[in-house]
């Protein structure tokens, strides 16, 4: 396993038809799209799942996200208005955007490290399923768009 797999598994899903937007419908919903997309390439590899590994993945990717990911996604999001007329803050909210990304692929690799010991080749996987148990809202269609184009990559299928 690359120290990029997760990376360049989530970069390729997420170009994939209709997964931006259905990323964008779990997160209002309270998802975090790091983990999500990391539970599509747990249930992709067939890694098992059980409650005691979800909550280390939880973990990992909650303190990274409140402490770096969501600061910076604040700050960006605070200056849309303003940088709309204002090149030179514009061009600060573009870095701080490559900034957010970047921290982001960090929060990626911290997760596949985690599971860099876990089996394959598991019949109880449903990462999903189990990772959008406790948000609110209905999450069908973007969990079915995320899940197909995650098996569309598994499968080789473009």
């Amino acid at each position: 396993m690359t120290t990029d797999e997760l990376w360049n598994f989530a970069v390729a899903c997420y170009a994939k038809p209709g997964v931006e937007a259905a990323c964008l419908e779990l997160q209002t919903a309270g998802a975090d799209v790091c983990l999500m997309l990391t539970g599509a390439w747990l249930d992709c590899r067939g890694i098992a799942r059980d409650e005691m590994r979800l909550a280390q993945l939880k973990e990992i990717s909650d303190v990274w996200r409140s402490q770096v990911v969501a600061p910076l996604r604040s700050l960006r999001q605070g200056w849309r208005k303003q940088a709309a007329n204002d090149e030179e803050l514009a061009a600060l909210r573009e870095r701080v955007k490559k900034l957010e990304l970047d921290a982001e692929r960090v929060q990626l690799q911290r997760l596949q490290h985690a599971t860099r010991h876990w089996t394959t080749k598991s019949r109880t996987t449903d990462w999903l399923e189990r990772l959008c148990a406790d948000l609110n809202g209905e999450l069908h269609a973007p969990l079915e768009v995320l899940r197909r184009a995650a098996n569309q990559l598994a499968l080789g299928d473009d």
